[in-house]
């Protein structure tokens, strides 16, 4: 199995790539859906503040792969058989190196400036989003903290987001478009029925 990771800090447009992925028929598993649960369980709704406070809280109870683990979990209920899946919202080498356990990993990282970020954060309003420049800056510092950074410099395929989201979703349906065909074509002309 391909893993296709993809890395970029809050707001890069993580969820192009995503939906470049679900548009080809590759399914896709959101690291960000374990927090977002976890953070309703523990405080019964989701605020920038909580989600943060979750996500340091699950790794400093549980080791810094968790999120990791839970969603190799969520993976395993719906079958490892798959060519390729993609996995959003990966954090660290950690992170990465519960994802190698369990088949190939290839990284992608989308890019965006801080001030571009800001700006798709404050339109989205996702449970959870920063709505103001010291929220943001506090998320950023957290992400940077679980080593996010060193996930995106080690990157196999970098996307740079600043310009129309076309362009960005293009060049992300290229990158996964190439892998189904070198990985699940090649993989499918050595069966026998």
């Amino acid at each position: 199995m391909l893993i296709v990771c993809i890395v970029g800090m809050p707001g890069s447009g993580k969820s192009v790539v995503v939906k470049a992925a679900k548009d080809i028929g590759i399914p896709v598993y959101n690291m960000g859906d374990v927090v977002r649960e976890e953070t309703l369980k523990r405080y019964g709704k989701i605020t920038p503040e909580f989600m943060r406070l979750t996500s340091i809280n699950l790794r400093k109870e549980h080791g810094s792969t968790i999120i990791a683990e839970q969603t190799i979990e969520r993976i395993k209920k719906d079958g490892l058989d798959k060519c390729i899946i993609v996995v959003d919202g990966v954090r660290s080498l950690d992170e990465i190196n519960v994802f190698k356990k369990y088949g190939d990993v290839v990284i992608i990282a989308i890019h965006a400036s801080p001030k571009t970020r800001f700006e798709r954060l404050l339109k989205r309003k996702r449970p959870g989003d920063p709505d103001n420049w010291e929220e943001f800056y506090k998320r950023d510092k957290v992400e940077l903290e679980f080593g996010i950074g060193s996930v995106i410099a080690l990157a196999d395929h970098m996307i740079v987001n600043e310009g129309p989201i076309e362009e960005a979703y293009k060049r992300a349906r290229e990158i996964l478009e190439r892998m189904i065909e070198n990985v699940c074509k090649g993989r499918n002309r050595g069966k026998t029925n």
